[in-house]
């Protein structure tokens, strides 16, 4: 059986000499042709949506594709995209959001929550047989989820500053009143009845609007990881869907046989779990899915890779994911190597790497020189983001977690 896939990934839209997070989503859209790709929420993020596909490969090519498009539609705008969960320097305001209706009530009902939401996460789709399964399925796949979420870590920084953390679009994130892990329900007819629940109450006002870490999509028979950062190289995406579709199909695998949850009702441990990776990811100890204890993360990854072996040769996976997997722990997150990149030169500098891996770029970035050219970024090819916008101006230094 074929788990078919997809992915939707959201970008950040940045001046390209300034490095700053604009508004101008709907000029970048104005200039690319054909579907899969839309507005969200705030106008300084574009969304990709991919095709379905069967394997990683065609995955991987299609989000590529979809990326360079998207880049020089930015570029030929003077523009920057970046996929990562927060960008380092952005401006907090009411007055972006986009002129849609739902979006605009969003924004009158949620104030601060919404005006702070300039944050990208990447979502993963899987084919599941139906939506019974797909909400049983819940409450096997959420133990393994923190661990997706530390090999996705992209946002150290928030409006000028080092959190400290590897996943600070998680912070932000968690805000939601619906955000979060999704619970056990033990059907579709009870996962339903909840959302309604959720929606007479007058809290959110449908149900797109629950933010669960996992949830059985509302227009498609998948199940929709919501848990990850972006990520600044496609490839940790195509990794992590592997890594997700591996869980679903174990799952199905296991309710088929009668292997159903078994849930002891405690889920205080799983928003826990997701806290300790949004804080260390990979570069630091997770809580071991199986044992609830700290544990470092490699363990815990590579315990979950050899758990998924059967389910990932299954889908024809073991062999690419394995690969992808020993590069990412090799690599450490994008949150280590932004960090190292600011606290070599600046923070355009890490806005730089962001911007390379985003289109591409893998291998290790050679250190800055001591000052930047401040010649028009678009003259200085696959460059990002150069100088600080204008001669002499000064440029944007780390501020510390403390700070």
């Amino acid at each position: 059986m074929t788990l078919r896939i997809g992915a939707e990934e959201e970008f950040h839209v940045l001046d390209v000499e300034s490095g700053r997070l604009v508004p101008r989503a709907r000029a970048v859209l104005d200039r690319l042709d054909g579907p899969g790709f839309t507005t969200e929420l705030q106008q300084s993020v574009v969304e990709s949506n991919s095709r379905v596909h069967g394997t990683l490969d065609a995955l991987h090519a299609d989000l590529a594709s979809a990326r360079r498009r998207l880049d020089a539609a930015a570029a030929s705008l003077g523009l920057s995209v970046v996929a990562a969960g927060t960008v380092p320097l952005a401006d907090v305001t009411s007055r972006d959001v986009t002129a849609d209706a739902r979006y605009r009530r969003m924004v009158d009902e949620y104030r601060r929550v919404a005006d702070e939401q300039l944050i990208c996460s990447a979502q993963v789709h899987v084919d599941v047989p139906d939506r019974d399964t797909a909400v049983r399925a819940v409450c096997l796949v959420s133990p393994w989820l923190p661990p997706l979420l530390a090999l996705s870590a992209s946002s150290p920084f928030w409006l000028g500053s080092d959190t400290g953390y590897a996943s600070w679009r998680t912070m932000l994130w968690q805000r939601w009143p619906t955000a979060g892990p999704a619970g056990c329900h033990p059907d579709a007819a009870a996962y339903d009845a909840a959302l309604q629940e959720l929606i007479r109450s007058g809290v959110i006002s449908d149900a797109g609007m629950v933010y669960h870490d996992v949830r059985p999509s509302a227009h498609q028979r998948t199940l929709e990881l919501r848990i990850c950062d972006a990520c600044p190289r496609v490839e940790t995406v195509v990794l992590i869907t592997g890594l997700f579709r591996a869980l679903v199909r174990d799952a199905c695998d296991r309710l088929a046989r009668g292997d159903g949850p078994q849930c002891d009702g405690h889920h205080e441990w799983l928003r826990a779990a997701a806290w300790r990776a949004a804080r260390s990811g990979l570069e630091g100890p997770l809580v071991d899915p199986l044992t609830r204890r700290a544990v470092p993360a490699r363990s815990v990854l590579e315990g979950m890779l050899a758990r998924l072996r059967p389910a990932l040769e299954a889908s024809g996976d073991w062999e690419a994911v394995r690969a992808l997997l020993a590069q990412a722990l090799a690599d450490g997150t994008a949150a280590q190597r932004l960090r190292r990149a600011a606290e070599a030169d600046d923070l355009l500098a890490s806005v730089d790497l962001m911007v390379a891996e985003t289109r591409g770029a893998t291998a290790p970035r050679a250190a800055a020189p001591a000052s930047r050219s401040t010649a028009p970024a678009r003259a200085q090819g696959p460059r990002g983001v150069r100088g600080a916008g204008r001669p002499g101006s000064p440029r944007p230094a780390v501020k510390g977690a403390g700070a």
